[in-house]
């Protein structure tokens, strides 16, 4: 064995180590059941609240419901090696901690980075979309928030000051973050029923008033270019809606936080998943009928749609169970971040103290600080379009990082013990790689160019900051299991 291999099989060994331990002062308080309703809060959000319209009116037609499959199937494969790897690894972090054992600091700091603006993005998507669906509830009820307060001032054609409703939310869970993870859980729990009610309710009223002329045509035809209508505009759809299944991605950041991780972990991965799947198909379907898909661009499309089928009390309903709805997203979200956050930090890739758990409550309160904060400010300025791009950019290299994690541990480390194993050897994982890479190019190139630019940040944050201190602990890590430091720092390095 060569030094390198020898040092990523003890920064795995020690990692792992560290995690059954507890040395983090985490508490494992997340049973199955409360599991699978965080990954449920995280992907059924404003994918389905918001985005399904947009999908459906600029890309796919009435066959959006076809893009919602393309997206699992792809987003299945890359579950599947997040069920091992979870299993087999359970650390907080989700990707970054595969990453880390196994590809060496510099890749796990690659993708880390990549990670924050993911959950970043994708907390202030939402908040986004729970301020159309809020302002709606109070026109209803006679109140009017004036428009500059709800628009993002960035990005549209009639910008505003702020949108100040989704600021407030963030910050609001960012207060209910702070009392604890067991609070979190069993408030995103409630929250989760009634956002599934809410769904249950529009299906199943609005199942009864579809029209059959507006499933016709299915599939649009192409309007001359890639992605406006035909079958290119079901992929661009597919792409568009893809982050939507972040979902497994949100359960593996609570692995340091659940009873049972070797069974729990891939029963939450590929519970939510699948759950999801099922809401995301029926909702598409339904929605595309009640009314012309060319209608359903707007901030609430699922209250626009049974308006426009004269179920306007029905409407109500939705809005209001959406509003709570979507609360539970912002609130999985914002808490992926911070343990994402938290994990970078316990290996000096970001202070010390940004980490740290409060030693009552069991959570980073200066992780939760900032990531609320910076999520604020973006649910603030930007608008969903930009947010909903970034976010399944980044889902989906994080995908493909991962399945290079398993086949990379199935040749380093084939002794190390899997509770949960990706079937078919190779095959699975490889094509999680080409099917993530191949819905990832049909993003925009304003899309590239951002998370370019974000990643060469990151880069100079590395090279300036996080390599050292992450040497430095890894030395340290080293010192304390062997006796003497490596003389190289990972396999990367």
């Amino acid at each position: 064995m060569t030094n390198t291999s020898r040092e990523a099989t003890q920064v795995l060994d020690l990692i792992i180590q560290d995690a059954e331990e507890n040395k983090y002062g985490l508490k494992r308080t997340i049973g199955g059941f409360s599991l699978t309703a965080l990954g449920v809060a995280a992907v059924v959000g404003a994918g389905i609240f918001v985005v399904t319209g947009h999908a459906a009116a600029e890309h796919a037609g009435p066959a959006v419901f076809i893009s919602f499959i393309i997206a699992a199937i792809v987003a299945t494969f890359a579950a599947l090696c997040y069920a091992e790897l979870a299993a087999m690894i359970p650390l907080s972090g989700s990707t970054y901690s595969y990453a880390y054992a196994s590809m060496g600091t510099l890749i796990a700091w690659i993708i880390g980075w990549d990670l924050l603006v993911e959950y970043l993005f994708g907390a202030a998507n939402v908040a986004n979309g729970w301020s159309g669906y809020f302002t709606d509830v109070l026109h209803q009820a006679g109140i009017n928030i004036p428009a500059a307060l709800t628009t993002a001032p960035v990005g549209t054609d009639n910008p505003g000051i702020v949108n100040l409703p989704a600021v407030v939310l963030v910050l609001v869970l960012t207060g209910l973050l702070l009392f604890g993870v067991s609070e979190t859980a069993k408030t995103t729990t409630l929250f989760v029923a009634i956002k599934l009610i809410t769904l249950a309710i529009f299906v199943g009223f609005g199942i009864f008033a579809v029209t059959r002329e507006n499933y016709v045509p299915l599939i649009p035809a192409n309007e001359g270019s890639f992605g406006a209508f035909g079958w290119t505009g079901i992929i661009a759809a597919a792409g568009t809606v893809f982050y939507a299944y972040i979902s497994f991605d949100a359960v593996c950041t609570a692995a340091q936080e659940v009873k049972d991780p070797a069974k729990n972990l891939p029963r939450g991965i590929l519970g939510s998943l699948g759950i999801a799947t099922g809401i995301y198909v029926l909702v598409g379907i339904v929605l595309v009928g009640l009314v012309p898909y060319a209608v359903l661009n707007t901030s609430n499309p699922l209250s626009t749609a049974l308006e426009g089928a004269d179920l306007t009390r029905i409407g109500m309903i939705v809005d209001i169970g959406a509003v709570i709805g979507l609360a539970a997203s912002v609130l999985a979200l914002l808490y992926g971040q911070t343990r994402i956050m938290m994990r970078m930090s316990e290996d000096r890739m970001f202070p010390a103290a940004v980490g740290k758990a409060s030693a009552k409550r069991g959570t980073p309160t200066m992780a939760i600080l900032i990531c609320g904060t910076f999520a604020a400010i973006l649910a603030g300025v930007l608008p969903l379009s930009i947010l909903t791009e970034m976010i399944s950019i980044g889902t989906l290299l994080a995908f493909v990082i991962v399945s290079i994690a398993v086949i990379v541990l199935r040749k380093t480390r084939p002794d190390i013990e899997r509770p949960f194993k990706v079937p078919f050897g190779p095959v699975i994982p490889i094509l999680a790689i080409i099917t993530s890479l191949i819905v990832m190019f049909t993003l925009p190139g304003e899309t590239w160019l951002r998370l370019a630019i974000w990643l060469l940040i990151g880069l100079g944050v590395y090279y300036a900051y996080s390599r050292k201190h992450s040497k430095a602990k890894l030395d340290e890590r080293f010192s304390r299991a062997t006796g003497h430091a490596p003389d190289e720092i990972s396999p990367s390095e």
